[in-house]
């Protein structure tokens, strides 16, 4: 059978526009593209405060459990800032990576792990401090053959369709997943979301009424 290696065209983004979105927490993005959010419970490794938060484009790879074939060819195709995002069909049967493929992920300085799915190592993991990790199960159970799978196709995580060069973002509150397309289109109103909560911030440390800055009546 094999691994199917798709050659994915991934659009350019302007490094510009990626630091624009380097400062918009997922909480904003969801709020202005819910559909991109990936579901709550693929969530990170750590506990809020603990785990770096996670920003690259993604790289695809949509496992058949216990087989993981496609994990490992996608291990060796990342490069640097990227994420690698793991379709595994939401099964706990078996763990599809661990710290030794966790390890390699660090070692080439990958943004972050996306897993939906499950994940072993978690102790050796967690101390990848340059590797958020994102899983929906732990099992101890590792896999079992590698034959099988896809990588840089599109893939569904957490109720999301991903494709490769997403920009996927990752913090304390969860995942979204975002298409080139849609960066350029969302940024201002993000950046005014941004903005207006800072405005509410202030005036409420300012001692104005609640109804005044939420228009209650």
């Amino acid at each position: 059978m094999g691994v199917v290696v798709h050659g994915a065209e991934v659009a350019a983004v302007p490094a510009a526009l990626m630091a624009r979105w380097r400062a918009i927490p997922v909480p904003v993005a969801v709020d202005l593209a819910p559909e991109r959010q990936i579901d709550p419970l693929v969530r990170a490794l750590l506990p809020a405060g603990q785990q770096a938060d996670l920003f690259g484009r993604a790289v695809t790879a949509r496992c058949l459990p216990p087989d993981f074939g496609a994990v490992l060819e996608g291990v060796g195709r990342i490069g640097r800032g990227e994420v690698l995002v793991i379709d595994a069909g939401g099964s706990r049967e078996v763990a599809v990576i661990g710290d030794v493929l966790g390890g390699e992920l660090a070692r080439k300085g990958v943004a972050g792990l996306v897993c939906d799915g499950a994940v072993r190592d978690t102790g050796n993991l967690a101390r990848m401090a340059g590797l958020p990790v994102y899983a929906r199960w732990v099992n101890p159970r590792g896999p079992v053959g590698a034959a099988a799978g896809e990588v840089n196709g599109t893939v569904t995580v957490g109720g999301c369709e991903v494709a490769p060069g997403d920009l996927v973002i990752g913090d304390a509150d969860g995942l979204v997943a975002l298409p080139p397309a849609m960066l350029a289109e969302l940024i201002e109103a993000a950046e005014a979301k941004l903005a207006l909560e800072a405005e509410w911030t202030a005036r409420l440390r300012a001692g104005e009424p609640i109804g005044a800055i939420f228009g209650l009546p």
